[in-house]
């Protein structure tokens, strides 16, 4: 996720603007390649997902109603007894009020006996009618209903336009460092989930249009209505739109397909940029870390972002775009580090921010050579790449961009000079592959890092804080 904006070198310019004229979708996408199996010892527990939601909008898309059912197995040597559920709309609006009620709203709980929501009404605990064993599967169902919050932001809308990041609810992750139930702190992320199949079924008004994580199909419903149907396997969330989006599709040469999608307003001129740059980065980042695998991407833009700046979802990325463009490259590495390659992002944001922005400055070519000497002194004694947005929420918000955006990126560059350009690369590559589809930890990269040169890394470490 970005706020602000990361562009080309210095550090805030973005790709030139290159004029391209808006046209029709394209015809249906090339077949999605084969995924990678995570790793078969499983690191935490609800695993292998399974997620089936159908949501009805009302006329303008600002609220859906429907009934989500969650398939789930038990990947833990102990019987299972319960399952935690995140409904992540509601970090910033807590419980609601009366008058205003809270933006994701489950009732109706099959398949076990849900507990008061904890943790700002963002944490739903659901005990289960019996202790599940292990390598055993069960389910859960409930019925949903999403408002979407006035604000601009992932969650929220602008203008006519609607946007569903982090609405569904999502099962949390336990592992042997026990439930994470950590908060929104209201600034980048605090996720941590693990890769699952979704199927998600959106009856709305045909005079909206819905981008969609995953690959999506449309017939149609009631007379004036529409059903998407998205299908995506080995994802970590679905997020969607809904407004009177203009559209653009094309292929790249290395055969992922780009849907656009951007408001009215947006300057075509970004538009154009975006894709291009789009185009550029998801082949690019296929041959450096491994193929992108889910086939399509969505590119959804507005020049009303401002305030809230661009979010990386699996399979699509919710873009600020001006004239200029965008931060579009840094929120498509994303699609590696976070999407392919998962981490704990409330404990570790270096192991997604840090590593995107890298990747992002690797595409357009930046100089980096005085990059980590010109940081010069840290912000603090206690600042560190690999504190936890818990430490930044704590008073120290202006650490975050400079620490972990900003050093992390340079540290990563530092690291390649350190091991090599072409050892770095083969290395980068192997802890994508290794951790495909899975969770990885700073611990999990030291090593990788290490494997790859009989140089002792620890001064390295210790000089970047790397702990």
């Amino acid at each position: 996720m970005t706020s602000l904006r990361y562009g080309r070198a210095p550090w805030l310019a973005l790709a030139a603007a290159l004029l391209l004229v808006p046209e029709a979708a394209a015809a249906s996408a090339p077949a999605a390649p084969v995924l990678r199996a995570p790793a078969p010892a499983p690191a935490a527990t609800p695993d292998r997902p399974s997620y089936d939601v159908t949501l009805r909008a009302d006329a303008d898309g600002s609220r859906w109603t429907g009934r989500q059912t969650v398939s789930f197995r038990n990947a833990a040597r102990t019987p299972l007894r319960s399952v935690d559920v995140r409904l992540w709309g509601n970090g910033t609006h807590g419980c609601g009020t009366p008058d205003r009620p809270a933006p994701v709203r489950v009732a109706g709980v099959t398949g076990g006996t849900p507990r008061p929501l904890t943790v700002g009404c963002t944490a739903l605990r659901i005990d289960l009618p019996a202790p599940l064993p292990y390598g055993k599967r069960a389910r859960i169902s409930f019925d949903l209903a999403l408002t979407v919050p006035d604000r601009v932001h992932r969650f929220g809308r602008d203008g006519a336009h609607r946007y569903l990041g982090n609405a569904l609810p999502l099962l949390a992750v336990r592992d042997a460092a026990g439930r994470h139930l950590d908060p929104d702190v209201g600034f980048g992320e605090s996720f941590h989930t693990l890769t699952g199949d979704f199927r998600v079924a959106l009856d709305h008004p045909r005079t909206l249009v819905v981008p969609a994580t995953g690959t999506t199909t449309r017939r149609p419903g009631a007379p004036g209505r529409t059903v998407s149907t998205s299908l995506a396997r080995g994802v970590r969330d679905v997020a969607w739109a809904a407004g009177p989006f203009r559209s653009r599709s094309l292929t790249t040469p290395g055969g992922t397909r780009l849907n656009a999608y951007w408001t009215a307003t947006t300057p075509p001129e970004g538009v154009a940029t975006d894709l291009t740059a789009a185009a550029g980065a998801v082949d690019e980042f296929g041959k450096r870390f491994g193929r992108y695998p889910y086939g399509e991407l969505d590119l959804v833009m507005s020049d009303a972002l401002d305030d809230f700046g661009s979010m990386e979802f699996p399979g699509l990325v919710l873009l600020w775009t001006e004239r200029e463009g965008s931060a579009v490259v840094h929120e498509i590495a994303h699609q590696w580090f976070y999407g392919i390659v998962g981490n704990d992002q409330f404990a570790a944001p270096w192991l997604d921010e840090s590593f995107a922005q890298y990747a992002n400055q690797l595409f357009y070519r930046e100089d980096t050579t005085t990059c980590w000497k010109d940081q010069g002194a840290w912000p603090s004694d206690t600042a560190a790449l690999t504190r936890s947005m818990g430490y930044y929420a704590a008073g120290r918000r202006s650490e975050w961009v400079r620490v972990v955006y900003v050093r992390g990126a340079c540290a990563l560059h530092d690291l390649e000079r350190t091991l090599g350009s072409r050892a770095m690369a083969r290395m980068l590559r192997g802890y994508v592959r290794d951790h495909w589809l899975g969770v990885a930890t700073t611990a999990d990269f030291k090593r990788a890092a290490q494997a790859a040169t009989s140089r002792d890394l620890t001064p390295f470490w210790t000089e970047h804080r790397i702990r």
